[in-house]
């Protein structure tokens, strides 16, 4: 069997979006392009890598075993030219950075401090939820993940950073404003606004009201952090949010941190990354400045 890394390139974009066109649109090439790639690689295998469910594609079982080898073989050559451009030394590299959503409240100014000391390094951003920063680091494609709790059920390397206390939010205007001590059962009568399944904050809530033996009256369910805040702002129930995502709406009025017992749930946030594996210098000086600056950067 006779393979081109650019072939395999193009596979490995193909199955991991199961369309031609977006690995096109991916890969900065034409959809015929694409297509004679596949082909060519299929020749050389001597089986189908695709099998199509009308206007769509899925792997066949060739295909789901190439997968797994290209995606290995991509790393290998993305850690091979990390180390030889660490060999020049930190004033050149790239960083690839995935962040739960509600650590880019704080991300960009370590991002930029970091590139104050470091300005040859190019970074890449990925901001999303628990549940894809999982997938990221199963798949082992980000050099280092900051998130909340690490997931049990994998081998990982992690390291806190910051903490990360979660309150209760309401509008100004609501009853329980300026009340002292409320009680979890009285809290509990209220409706919550919700962020999504996959989010780490419903997760640490959930597991909260569980334990002290209460079920949340949910509304609506939100995927973002702005989201939940518009809407206890709108009057559409409370929140529950990270003290790092609402300095500026709580220090100009917009909204106020109720005083619940036995809240903030406190939480911490972690540098992650999967077990064994070989940090590049520029990925490690990253590490080290995380865990060393973050609560500086954070208070400035």
């Amino acid at each position: 069997m006779r393979v081109t890394l650019r072939q395999l390139n193009v596979f490995e974009a193909v199955a991991r979006n199961l369309s031609f066109t977006r690995a096109a649109d991916q890969l900065h090439l034409s959809q015929p392009a694409v297509s004679m790639q596949i082909r060519q690689l299929e020749e050389s295998v001597g089986l189908e890598l695709f099998e199509k469910l009308g206007k769509k594609i899925q792997l066949s079982e060739a295909g789901r075993e190439l997968h797994h080898y290209s995606q290995s073989i991509n790393r290998q050559l993305r850690e091979a030219e990390e180390v030889l451009e660490s060999l020049k030394g930190l004033s050149r590299g790239r960083l690839k950075l995935a962040v739960a959503s509600t650590v880019n409240y704080f991300a960009p100014r370590l991002l930029a401090a970091f590139s104050r000391l470091y300005p040859g390094i190019g970074l890449h951003l990925d901001v999303t939820n628990r549940e894809a920063l999982v997938r990221l680091l199963v798949a082992n494609e980000s050099d280092i993940v900051l998130m909340g709790r690490p997931p049990d059920n994998l081998e990982l390397e992690s390291e806190p950073f910051m903490d990360n206390p979660l309150v209760v939010i309401a509008p100004p205007d609501h009853p329980l404003a300026g009340e002292k001590s409320i009680s979890l059962e009285r809290l509990a009568e209220e409706i919550f606004l919700m962020r999504e399944p996959g989010s780490g904050t419903r997760q640490a809530m959930e597991r909260f009201f569980d334990e002290h033996g209460y079920q949340i009256r949910q509304g609506m369910e939100m995927t973002r952090a702005e989201a939940i805040k518009q809407g206890v702002r709108a009057g559409m129930g409370l929140g529950i949010v990270s003290t790092h995502t609402i300095e500026l709406e709580v220090e100009t009025g917009r909204l106020v941190v109720l005083d619940v017992e036995e809240f903030p749930i406190l939480r911490r946030w972690y540098v992650v990354y999967r077990k064994g594996k070989r940090l590049s210098p520029v990925a490690e000086a990253f590490r080290r400045f995380v865990i060393g600056e973050s609560i500086n950067i954070y208070r400035e």
